[in-house]
């Protein structure tokens, strides 16, 4: 059976560096305009073809009729303006990146954890001071997914979840809970949580996708190989890049079969979760190929273990310039959502950024001469 893939591979600042013959890609601040098309039988790629947006009703025109439909859902994914995302009182917009603060109240987290578990008032002057820095939404986890992490206990979990859900919300703050526990998903749900974070993507319990679907509010599907409690687990990619896209294709699809909605499902291809170092890297460099799926992405690369892999190992805490790189590849990539504990520094760099790609567009300097 052919696998197809349409990657954008030649990005742009603006649309008339390349004569209009670029489109901007996921409704966002970034502009592709040379896509590489793929087949892949049997794990074998058989056809690479290069085209631009001018060429591309030819191009697809050529390919076998058995991805036809894909191709056409493909491209039409690639080129879709993302609805915003209401959150009780507040509005994300997803046609520019939007940073996701992380608020960990568990013991054990590879990075801060157990600074806000024991100490609710710490907690909440660290929300407060993420959202004041110009986070749009909080990220609450309350179980450590670092590799080799013990399982959390429900009633722990919820225990450490709940006061920090209810005291975001009483800041009017966007709540994503980071849980894989349905228990936890209703209960945040009650206190005022608005997005459903699941590492597992609503696999480690069938009554997820099912509490998903009855509540409709948004959730994150991420991709993680492991199937039981070690999400790390069972890693075997003949080519990861691929491999991630048709499991997330796969995730999606499931989702959509349980009814929830399409524009409530969001992507993640979890980075450093079950991933090499090498397999990292292709990730990130592939993330533009993701929106082919049709839905928003969230990148999730804060302080991770290869960011240390490739600065003299440093820890978690001295992570900061390269937490910024994966963040600003992520933006160049079109990524809508960025999952961060360096929130102020994180939004400097995408208010930077976004001023540059403004300047774009009105700067006729670049245009070809005739």
């Amino acid at each position: 059976m052919d696998q197809l893939y349409i990657r954008p591979i030649g990005l742009t600042a603006s649309p008339q560096s390349e004569d209009g013959d670029a489109v901007r890609l996921a409704g966002g601040m970034v502009y592709a305009h040379r896509f590489a098309i793929l087949l892949r039988r049997n794990g074998e790629v058989t056809l690479r073809d290069r085209v631009t947006p001018s060429g591309m009703a030819q191009a697809l025109g050529h390919l076998p009729d058995s991805v036809g439909a894909e191709a056409e859902a493909q491209w039409s994914a690639l080129r879709f303006a993302h609805p915003a995302l209401q959150l009780g009182e507040r509005t994300v917009r997803l046609d520019q990146p939007q940073v996701m603060g992380i608020l960990n109240v568990t013991p054990d987290s590879f990075s801060d954890g157990g600074a806000f578990l024991d100490n609710p008032e710490a907690g909440r002057a660290h929300a407060a001071a993420m959202l004041e820095s110009g986070a749009a939404l909080v990220d609450i986890g309350g179980e450590s997914t670092r590799p080799g992490a013990p399982a959390t206990w429900e009633g722990d979990e919820l225990e450490r979840v709940l006061p920090a859900v209810e005291y975001c919300a009483t800041m009017g703050a966007a709540i994503s809970v980071d849980t894989r526990r349905p228990a936890v998903m209703e209960a945040a749900l009650a206190k005022g949580a608005h997005i459903f974070n699941d590492v597992s993507a609503l696999r480690h319990d069938p009554r997820s996708i099912e509490l998903a679907a009855a509540s409709r509010c948004p959730v994150v599907l991420m991709h993680s190989p492991g199937v039981g409690d070690d999400l790390h687990a069972d890693a075997d990619y003949g080519n990861v890049v691929f491999d991630v896209f048709d499991w997330l294709k796969a995730a999606r699809d499931r989702a959509l079969e349980a009814g929830i909605l399409r524009e409530n499902i969001i992507l993640d291809p979890g980075v450093g979760f079950g991933k090499t170092l090498a397999e990292n890297l292709s990730l990130m460099n592939a993330l533009p190929l993701f929106h082919a799926l049709g839905q928003p992405l969230l990148l999730g690369a804060s302080r991770k273990r290869m960011i240390g892999a490739l600065s003299n190992e440093a820890d978690a805490e001295h992570r900061l310039g390269g937490s910024i790189a994966l963040a600003m590849a992520g933006m160049d990539a079109g990524v809508q959502l960025l999952r961060v504990h360096d929130v102020a520094e994180t939004v400097q760099a995408r208010n930077v950024w976004r001023g540059l790609r403004d300047a774009a567009l009105t700067d006729f300097s670049d245009i070809p001469a005739d």
